[in-house]
């Protein structure tokens, strides 16, 4: 059975950092692209970054500079590292994978709450 679980989120102050994890397990995790999307309430779900199979990495232009993504093959989890956290990072931030690349991110996991204070 596919799975992905977030961990990490929380509540933050504005400027602060977070970590989020997501362990992966019944699939491939070296061949799958894994990212992460979040929805803030009231908006669409959003694309903030992913990491495809072959070692690309890709970010929304609202995080870059700030935000992290990377995987550990090891332990089958992918992270997102995020610093100087803004209100508007308030969001349901969801780790998703896909075995054909970042534009077909397939299978979701259940997500996890962040929470940023000005």
């Amino acid at each position: 059975e596919v799975q992905l679980v977030e961990s990490g989120g929380g509540l933050v102050q504005a400027g602060g950092s977070l970590r989020l994890s997501c362990a992966a397990s019944g699939f491939a995790f070296d061949a799958y692209a894994l990212g992460w999307l979040r929805q803030a309430p009231g908006k669409e779900r959003q694309g903030v970054s992913c990491s495809s199979s072959d070692g690309n990495t890709y970010y929304a232009d609202s995080v870059k500079g700030r935000f992290t993504i990377s995987r550990d093959s090891a332990k089958n989890t992918v992270y997102l590292q995020m610093h100087r956290l803004k209100p508007e990072d308030t969001a349901v931030y969801y780790c998703a994978a896909g075995p054909r690349g970042c534009l077909g991110l397939e299978v979701w996991g259940q997500g996890t709450p962040v929470t940023v204070s000005s």
